[in-house]
């Protein structure tokens, strides 16, 4: 959730964004003029989107086979920020969970992950939390069943 609201803090008014973080139930204060410094960006728009839900839809891409290494490339593409990699790396999880399971510090991740990528289908989409969810839950199961059914023709 997000406003913006005018606030006194210290003798001094001005507008601040009140940030509700949905994947930690954490809300944030930024004044508005900081929003920049604070790493702060607009809400996705349409076109970025559809770019996003396609990235969704795209075959695994290769992933380091050990768990460790894959844990760390999965998190430094996270870490990143960029919307692209986030959906890259909640896409190739949903696949590797499909068809071989998840070890437990991947499913957190996963989920930690989906949620992320839940809450800016939501702002962008126009979406409760819950539909946004259940909207990339359904479009990460059609993706995992492609990719097993590829995997499969290419035996």
């Amino acid at each position: 959730m997000l406003t913006k609201e005018d606030k006194q803090v210290l003798g001094e008014t001005r507008q601040y964004l009140t940030i509700k973080i949905l994947h930690n139930d954490m809300t944030v204060m930024v004044p508005c003029c900081n929003a920049a410094i604070a790493g702060l960006r607009r809400v996705i728009d349409e076109e970025t989107v559809k770019k996003v839900l396609g990235v969704l839809s795209e075959q695994c891409s290769e992933m380091p086979k050990n768990w460790n290494r894959r844990f760390k490339h999965n998190r430094d593409k996270i870490k990143t920020g960029d919307i692209y990699e986030l959906a890259e790396v909640v896409r190739n999880l949903a696949v590797r969970e499909h068809e071989k399971g998840l070890s437990t510090g991947e499913k957190q991740m996963f989920t930690r992950a989906k949620k992320i990528l839940a809450s800016e289908l939501m702002y962008a989409l126009e979406m409760s939390e819950d539909e946004a969810e259940e909207h990339l839950d359904n479009l990460l199961a059609r993706t995992a069943q492609a990719n097993g059914k590829v995997a499969l023709a290419a035996q």
